[in-house]
């Protein structure tokens, strides 16, 4: 189940505590149980994937096709549609629904969200330049950039020039974020560490891909406990 991914919407920060008086600051999601709309085999795309609902939308704000694709497969409207790759189809039939369950035996996910906009925003505060000198014959261009093309050749500006423009408002992956604890009868997930995006923006999540091999903080907690019980024996 771990191939797939749930939706969830970032409700904020807040800290958590351990036995040993740490405190860690984590990001809380609420997570939306996940509906198998489709399914799609590699017959007829060229790999078996299946497709998955997330949240409510009314009817009225449905397009004509989407109103007949939903009551074809006879099933609600979803807001999200999200197609996930798997490996076996078996395992999944349409209707079917996943929430936080399917992450009971993993430890770091994938998070992918929207960051925050913070409109057209000058080099210094989008790519923490320096700026030029505040004195000595510096006129009305401190918080400049500097120089931006070249000469005559090649007489253009480059692309990918680090310049004033839009600052945020772009899809980021945040990796191997450490899972502190879930509640699923409320439908939380308490992530360590922070998320891009504003409060209720929609994140995205999914097992690591990356193998990690770091220790959690409980199995850490679980380490020092048991060699401070080993020490009281020999004494």
């Amino acid at each position: 189940m771990s191939e797939i991914g749930l939706i969830g919407k970032k409700i904020g920060m807040t800290r958590e505590f351990f036995k040993t008086g740490q405190s860690i600051p984590v990001t809380v999601l609420k997570v939306e149980k996940g509906r198998v709309i489709q399914l799609i085999d590699s017959e007829k795309r060229g790999y078996n994937a299946i497709q998955l609902g997330f949240g409510k939308i009314k009817n009225s704000k449905l397009s004509k096709s989407m109103k007949g694709y939903f009551s074809k497969k006879n099933t609600e409207a979803k807001k999200i549609l999200k197609e996930f790759r798997v490996k076996n189809l078996e395992e999944y039939k349409e209707g079917n629904e996943f929430g936080i369950e399917i992450f009971k035996d993993v430890k770091f996910l994938d998070i992918k969200s929207k960051t925050i906009g913070k409109g057209f925003a000058g080099a210094m505060k989008r790519h923490n330049f320096g700026g030029l000198r505040a004195s000595h014959g510096v006129s009305v261009s401190h918080r400049a950039h500097g120089s931006t093309g070249q000469n005559q050749d090649p007489g253009k500006v480059f692309k990918g020039k680090k310049m004033a423009g839009h600052m945020g408002d772009k899809i980021r992956t945040i990796q191997n974020l450490e899972i502190i604890k879930t509640d699923i009868e409320n439908e939380l997930i308490y992530l360590k560490g922070s998320i891009p995006g504003s409060r209720n923006s929609e994140v995205m999540m999914r097992k690591a891909v990356k193998d990690i091999k770091k220790l959690t903080i409980s199995e850490k907690i679980e380490i020092l406990e048991k060699s401070k019980k080993n020490k009281d024996k020999k004494k």
